[in-house]
């Protein structure tokens, strides 16, 4: 039986899953029964998924797929444990990269390239930018799925006309109106910064602006001292001197992105300014009343840095979102977890509640959709980027390895609250990346 709207509902406001299975009466992971399935919850991309799950569920009586869902952060720990321990879910929802190869190196996860192969209209018909993270060694060892998601520059329009301000065209406008939003009592940029993992976007689009992509691919190449290039090390220096400016709300350290407290800040004009992944629009779209009908969110694409190298169509972020299916799940779960690939992924009614949502899926032809959507100024633009981006470079905590990644997050929180320099940053992250 898959879990109820009610059971996602309780799970979201911290149910214990053990509870909420239980009430279920479900089989944990690796154990008989028909096959499993994690992913996150926080709505509206909770509900595209269960509605996924629930669907194929009706469909095929005989292959039931049992869902559970956790927070973004309690998940990424939840999942690295239970795959360490043999007991991962028959479906493994992910981002792909450092942390999927992790799994292949380990022999956790099935390679999918013969069924890719026996499925060729499948891979046709999905963005062929989605299946680079999807791959190791050449072989793919994921299903790329939902909504291309790059990292958008959001800003909220009312206040900066409040203000009489103009969006950023640089990253000197970024610093000039800083003190501007201070000396109104609205923070420059809201921040959750608790979560690490979105101060680090900050960073992604500095490194990129500044030096290039290829800074950062030195980085994923194992290149020796990489973190010490010239350009990562101005980066690192400005996104201080955003600190030091008051730049970030007051208390961002406290404050988490699974709450949405970040977005909140936004919409409700006690943050100007907000760095976020395009799943934002959605949140704001769900939770700020009137802002986004009203034409009261602004987006752009990250500015350039005098100077700077970069590309301005490159972008960051996440090219899909991946599935995977566990090597120890049975025979029949395996068997259950194709038939979801096959004919329960990016259907015709999950890909127009993605769109609804905000969200640009990442199959193929859904031009007139997109154009037909109350959003459609704002897909257009996310399609736009993720289809003409000369780079569109992977979130750095999912394109290194785990344990790369956790060191990267750890030094990131110390860069914010200005406990380290940008040398010991890069130090401590060369410590770890060099092959």
């Amino acid at each position: 039986m898959a879990l109820s709207r009610r059971t996602l509902l309780g799970l979201a406001a911290g149910v214990p899953v053990s509870a909420a299975l239980a009430a279920c009466g479900s089989s944990g992971p690796g154990k008989s029964g028909g096959a499993t399935y994690w992913y996150l919850n926080g709505q509206p991309q909770e509900g595209v998924r269960a509605s996924a799950v629930e669907a194929f569920n009706k469909a095929y009586p005989k292959e039931q797929i049992k869902d559970t869902t956790y927070q973004n952060d309690a998940y990424k720990t939840k999942i690295k444990t239970a795959i360490g321990a043999g007991r991962a879910p028959t479906v493994i929802w992910g981002w792909g990269g450092g942390t999927l190869r992790t799994y292949v190196e380990a022999g956790q996860v099935e390679d999918l390239t013969p069924w890719f192969e026996e499925h060729a209209e499948i891979k046709k018909g999905l963005f062929p930018s989605s299946f680079a993270a999807a791959t190791v060694d050449g072989k793919i060892y994921a299903m790329p799925c939902e909504a291309v998601q790059p990292i958008i520059l959001y800003y909220n329009r009312k206040v900066f006309e409040q203000v009489g301000v103009k969006p950023p065209h640089s990253w000197d406008d970024i610093m000039a109106l800083v003190p501007r939003f201070n000396a109104k009592g609205i923070a420059p940029f809201a921040l959750g910064g608790q979560s690490r993992w979105t101060n680090m976007m900050w960073l992604e689009f500095l490194f990129d602006r500044i030096g290039g992509s290829e800074v950062f691919q030195a980085i994923v190449d194992g290149e020796k001292n990489a973190w010490s290039d010239p350009a990562a090390i101005t980066a690192l220096a400005k996104v201080q001197e955003l600190v030091k400016a008051q730049g970030f709300v007051k208390g961002f350290s406290s404050i988490t992105a699974d709450s949405n407290a970040d977005q909140a800040l936004l919409y409700t004009g006690r943050a100007a300014m907000m760095l976020h992944g395009a799943w934002s629009y959605g949140i704001q779209q769900a939770d700020g009343g009137d802002f986004v009908p009203s034409g009261g969110l602004g987006y752009m694409t990250f500015p350039p840095v005098e100077g700077g190298k970069g590309d301005l169509s490159n972008t960051v972020g996440n090219p899909a979102q991946y599935l995977s299916i566990s090597s120890k799940a049975s025979a029949e779960q395996k068997k259950t977890a194709r038939q979801f690939f096959a004919t329960g992924v990016l259907q015709d009614a999950e890909v127009k509640k993605w769109i609804d949502n905000g969200s640009v899926p990442i199959r193929l032809g859904t031009e007139k959709l997109l154009a037909a959507s109350k959003s459609a100024d704002f897909l257009k633009f996310t399609y736009d980027i993720a289809s003409k981006a000369k780079v569109f470079a992977q979130s750095w905590d999912q394109a290194l390895s785990p344990t790369a990644a956790e060191t990267l997050l750890d030094n990131i929180v110390k860069l914010f609250q200005l406990s380290i320099s940008p040398q010991q940053f890069a130090d401590n992250l060369n410590a770890v990346t060099a092959k």
